[in-house]
């Protein structure tokens, strides 16, 4: 009798301990998977139960939940400013979240281990648990400059904004860009509906081109070259001669390399200033050969190009110059062409680190994170990224910057009684095609307060379009804002 006794205890412990490890395989390993299922009707209904956080710019509110009066669904998200800050907040839908409200789900949502201490006097006191609120480092009068400049003349493009001595972001624009309330219905058909026609559209308005498109930088990239330039010998200065011929012939291929429009620039020699004024090709094609590319990639490294992937916390499209190939090769790359793609962002990077003496901020986009009494749960780093340059080398930049916009291709960027610095990029995209118009710039120079990257998409502003005229104005604008102009 006691054999199968023993043999029955034995077999239903053996049942309860593989009940227990598939209970902790489910719970464990398999919790985000079962959650994220798009057959789970509960977390379907869970999303819209929460008082979702407040995503906010300073006073400004761009993201809330509000009361719906349903008892399926009490809560609904809000968007009070639409389509200006949709490439910030992106959107919560019922089975998916795109940019703040993707990467900062669990704080919104309350779920986070952050707010452990939150929940915990809520279930205490029986009050309703909510989700923090996020802060963001966004300048509402520079984002709203951004978008009405960018936005309302029909052009398509991208526009970041950071705040040189720390990495903030100030303004951050994607157009075109869409609204994102129609997407936070708790209504799977409609808000899959409204999706699908947003996702079939040519220009892709949900897609932030601040950060997760590169672009051929044009000359704008050329500050980099220079950078390189000055960094290879402490000799060099704004006021240093350069050889600059009308064509440069380029080794191993009849494609050489002429200035824009096949203009002279200058007497076949001028000065740095002079060359990065003009934005002639030759002298950076010339400087870059010489250097060699293992010099131009390091550069570029320093200044957070092909580095460690970025988080804003949205992470970030990697930027390049491309691989090592032949010197003529090298040239293009160096005068923004080629291989080289850049982000706006990665863009305003570099002109921030040459406005901030060669010190590169890891740009962030979040200021603080708050519970829903207010309690402070996270607040910003300020991290410096690299330094690109050294303090000297970085001040004889900067002077050369400012007299583009002084007296050279950016005059269209001159604020009265501040001093700009700035570098204009006219871009080809392929045979046929528009090219794209791209300005960055700083300002005040003496001591900057917000470095602009801005690009106009080809075809958006015709066949004459330049950094200059095209997309210099719109900077101009933004920072105007930012200084309180």
């Amino acid at each position: 009798m006691n054999g199968p006794l023993k043999r029955a205890a034995l077999a239903c412990m053996l049942m309860f301990g593989l009940l227990m490890i598939n209970v902790n395989y489910l719970q464990a390993v398999r919790a985000d998977d079962l959650r994220d299922n798009a057959r789970n009707t509960r977390n379907f209904y869970a999303r819209y139960e929460v008082e979702r956080g407040r995503i906010t710019a300073g006073d400004k509110v761009l993201a809330e939940s509000v009361k719906t009066g349903d008892t399926e669904f009490p809560f609904s998200r809000r968007y009070p400013e639409g389509k200006v800050y949709a490439p910030v907040t992106g959107f919560f839908a019922p089975e998916s979240a795109s940019d703040i409200e993707r990467a900062k789900d669990k704080l919104l949502d309350g779920t986070s281990p952050s707010l452990l201490i939150r929940r915990s006097i809520d279930l205490f006191t029986a009050q309703q648990s909510k989700g923090a609120n996020v802060d963001l480092t966004i300048n509402p009068r520079a984002q709203e400059a951004a978008y009405k400049a960018l936005g309302d003349s029909g052009k398509k493009g991208a526009l970041v904004a950071i705040e040189p001595k720390t990495g903030a972001i100030l303004a951050m624009v994607s157009i075109p860009t869409y609204d994102p309330n129609p997407l936070a219905k708790p209504d799977k058909e409609a808000v899959n509906a409204a999706y699908e026609k947003l996702a079939e559209k040519d220009d892709r308005p949900l897609e932030n081109r601040a950060i997760s498109r590169t672009y051929p930088p044009g000359s704008t990239f050329k500050v980099v070259t220079m950078a390189a330039y000055l960094e290879s010998d402490d000799t060099l200065g704004p006021d240093s001669q350069v050889d600059a011929p009308q064509v440069l012939d380029l080794p191993d291929t009849t494609a050489d390399l002429p200035n824009y429009g096949g203009a002279a620039c200058g007497a076949g020699r001028v000065t740095l200033s002079f060359a990065l004024e003009k934005s002639c090709n030759t002298p950076f094609g010339k400087i870059a050969m010489e250097l060699g590319y293992d010099a131009l990639a390091e550069q570029a490294r320093k200044f957070g190009i092909n580095g460690d992937p970025l988080q804003i916390p949205m992470a970030v499209a990697p930027s390049n110059i491309g691989r090592e190939e032949d010197k003529a090769a090298l040239a293009q790359a160096s005068i923004g062409q080629r291989d080289n793609q850049m982000t706006p962002l990665q863009m305003a990077m570099i002109a921030a680190g040459i406005a901030n003496n060669g010190v590169v901020m890891k740009p962030y986009l979040v200021e603080k994170i708050a519970d829903a009494e207010g309690g402070q749960v996270e607040s910003a780093d300020q991290d410096v990224l690299s330094t690109a340059m050294s303090e000297d080398n970085a001040r004889k930049l900067q002077e050369m910057m400012v007299n583009v916009v002084d007296k050279g291709t950016a005059s269209a960027a001159q604020i009265p009684g501040v001093k700009v610095g700035g570098k204009t990029g006219t871009a080809e995209t392929s045979q046929g095609r528009d090219p794209h118009a791209w300005f960055i710039s700083f300002a005040p120079a003496e001591d900057p307060q917000v470095a602009v990257a801005l690009i106009v998409e080809s075809g958006s502003a015709g066949s004459d379009a330049s950094g200059g005229q095209t997309a210099a104005p719109i900077a101009k604008r933004v920072m105007e804002a930012v200084l309180g102009r």
